[in-house]
């Protein structure tokens, strides 16, 4: 019953990461480079009562998330729950268009998309043996709208809903879907706070959209047992 939640270690990722170690879960908070942020996180799991550690991988790196899975499940146990929340970004204004280079397209895809097949694909054992294997990919609600960080940035969160899509088929009975998460103000937005929680008041319910928000959509999703393939936007009717 072991939950892997990558980028587990800050933000949206470590609100979902303790949301399911409350569930009963043992959690692998996996990392890239914020290893003291993932000690915390296992910090406050384990004195909270629940089960954690943390792995380091390069989710970009397929041989990296591999041995991963292998540390995790020797460690913690199979992999039934699978949280692809490790992504990032480059801030370019949607018009400068010679800015979007084909590196940062690349770079991008590799982080957004490509580190969801990863790890999809080194669990999914685990997954098909599991009572009720569940993937969950945090993706973005720009991918409606079109209005992002950059273009980069909304193509490849948009290739990882068609991920989705793709891996519900493919490796039914086990359960794949995503959330999008609207303007969420973390580290992506140090610095710029004011400005995000301005942007974040157009939203209809009157309030910004919190990581505990994502973290609650995220746990509907891995409790129930009959949806697959969906997406659900979590941004407080910013898109409406």
């Amino acid at each position: 019953m072991t939950a892997l939640v990558t980028g587990g270690g800050t933000g949206i990722g470590r609100a979902i990461s303790e949301a399911l170690a409350r569930l009963g879960h043992p959690v692998a908070v996996v990392y890239s480079r914020s290893a003291d942020d993932a000690g915390d996180t296992v910090a406050a799991i384990r004195d909270a009562g629940g089960r954690a550690e943390a792995f380091r991988a390069d989710v970009t790196d397929d041989d990296s998330v591999r041995a991963m899975a292998a540390e995790v499940r020797d460690a913690l146990g199979p992999v039934t729950v699978l949280v692809n929340n490790a992504g990032g970004t480059e801030h370019i204004a949607l018009d400068d268009l010679e800015s979007a280079t084909d590196e940062i397209f690349e770079r991008l895809f590799r982080l957004n998309t490509l580190s969801a097949w990863h790890c999809a694909r080194a669990v999914a054992d685990d997954l098909k043996t599991a009572d009720d294997g569940c993937v969950v990919n945090v993706g973005s609600a720009s991918v409606a709208s079109g209005r992002g960080s950059s273009v980069p940035y909304v193509v490849s969160k948009a290739a990882l809903s068609g991920l989705t899509r793709a891996l519900a088929n493919g490796l039914a009975p086990v359960r794949v879907n995503e959330v999008w998460p609207g303007l969420v103000i973390t580290r992506w937005w140090a610095g710029k706070e004011e400005q995000g929680r301005q942007l974040a008041s157009n939203a209809i319910v009157g309030r910004e959209t919190t990581v505990e928000d994502v973290a609650a959509a995220v746990v509907g999703l891995v409790t129930s047992k009959a949806i697959t393939g969906q997406t659900i936007t979590i941004d407080g009717g910013q898109t409406l």
